[in-house]
């Protein structure tokens, strides 16, 4: 069913709930990439009266004390009933804003929940007031490996800002990362960070450093993720560690579709990965922060890539990659609002708010745009909740 909106300087948007063909999407399928969904973390009505914001943030203790936790892990549960796995307590679960407090927290309840299709948890440095060297680091980021890996997680390394604040070069960055892969109990993943997402990211990985932390033991440094919004780089880059069972997590929330699609559909088997098969080829696997608001159409647009209906794929996961561009439009580092406003609307939540009310960083206009786009990729489950909430949220906003 349609539902008109009307726009605050005139014109419509309209919210449609019919675009996706529900007896297709099948319970707990078998996706043909590894996907992982970066979840975002909801919050409590009671934050409302809570004046925190990006200018005046808040302690992680304080915000965590506001967590919604029956909401944040049902959202998990339901990517994993669509055959998608969870990327737990990093950015879009506001981890810089929550620091260890709250990540460990999560990481603590994913592992609960028991997730079919696994997850993977963010290790950084987070629980240390300070960090003194690269050795240091090291060893701080390996005490939260070791309690992913406790959880049943597979751990991440996130990005790690005091490198480049603290002038870091190659021979560090080397050090740091061959470091912790000698140390890890388990295989792990690492994590590229562009700028755009976060300005102490500049100059990340400098030289040849991310080549020659990837050959240092691929058998337990299994991949990448990369948020460099480069497509072409991230190509270039599959096609080198591909071959030797690496693979390429793409964080690129602006051409994740043709990246995933890839350059052919023949694959090769793999090792496992977190205990489960894979397959490699001329194709990126995905841990994306757009999937957690993309997860049903998503789905199925995998589920017709498995079957071979590449047009089919492309007519799905299409609008989902035009949806990801406004949803990421600059400031990039924006982005949780709009996956968050998309949850509000589709009923998963009572209230479209971040941590330290980074909703009110973008205008009606934007999440306007977002809910349109939603709608036409198929997002959107009950067109008349969202069109009530918009409603209401539009309402708010002209009092």
């Amino acid at each position: 069913m349609r539902h008109e909106i009307q726009r605050p300087g005139g014109g419509t948007i309209t919210l449609d709930d019919d675009v996706l063909d529900r007896g297709e999407l099948a319970e707990s399928p078998s996706l043909p990439r590894r996907c992982y969904a970066a979840t975002h973390v909801v919050l409590r009505s009671s934050y409302a009266e809570v004046p925190h914001s990006i200018d005046a943030p808040g302690t992680s203790e304080e915000i965590a004390e506001h967590i919604d936790w029956d909401a944040t892990l049902a959202i998990r549960g339901r990517a994993d009933g669509l055959g998608i796995g969870v990327a737990e307590a990093m950015d879009t679960a506001q981890r810089f804003e929550l620091g260890w407090v709250g990540a460990r927290e999560l990481l603590r309840r994913t592992g609960e929940l028991g997730l079919s299709n696994g997850f993977v948890g963010g290790a950084s440095s987070d629980h240390r007031e300070s960090i003194e060297s690269v050795d240091d680091l090291a060893d701080a980021i390996l005490e939260q490996v070791v309690f992913v890996a406790e959880q049943g997680g597979l751990p991440i390394i996130l990005p790690q800002p005091w490198m480049p604040a603290n002038g870091m070069g190659e021979e560090d960055f080397v050090r740091l990362y061959t470091r912790i892969a000698d140390g890890a109990p388990t295989e792990i993943l690492i994590h590229w960070l562009g700028e755009a997402f976060h300005p102490g990211m500049r100059g990340y990985f400098p030289g040849n450093s991310v080549d020659r932390i990837l050959d240092h033991d691929p058998a337990k440094i299994r991949g990448i993720k990369l948020s460099l919004l480069d497509a072409e780089y991230e190509r270039s880059m599959r096609a080198r560690i591909g071959p030797r069972g690496q693979i390429i997590l793409t964080g690129d929330d602006y051409n994740f579709a043709r990246l995933m699609e890839g350059e052919s559909q023949e694959s090769r088997p793999l090792q496992l990965l977190d205990s489960r098969p894979l397959a490699g080829g001329a194709f990126s696997h995905a841990l994306l922060g757009i999937l957690g608001a993309t997860v049903r159409p998503a789905s199925l647009a995998l589920q017709r890539l498995g079957r071979g209906d590449v047009e089919g794929f492309r007519a799905l996961m299409e609008p989902c990659e035009e949806l990801g561009r406004a949803i990421f439009e600059p400031p990039v580092q924006r982005y949780k609002s709009g996956i968050a406003f998309l949850a509000w609307l589709n009923g998963q939540q009572d209230n479209p708010m971040l941590a330290n009310h980074e909703e009110n960083a973008r205008d009606a206009d934007h999440y306007l745009r977002v809910a349109e786009l939603a709608s036409r990729a198929g997002v959107l489950e009950d067109a008349g909740l969202a069109a009530r909430r918009l409603e209401a949220y539009l309402a708010g906003q002209s009092a």
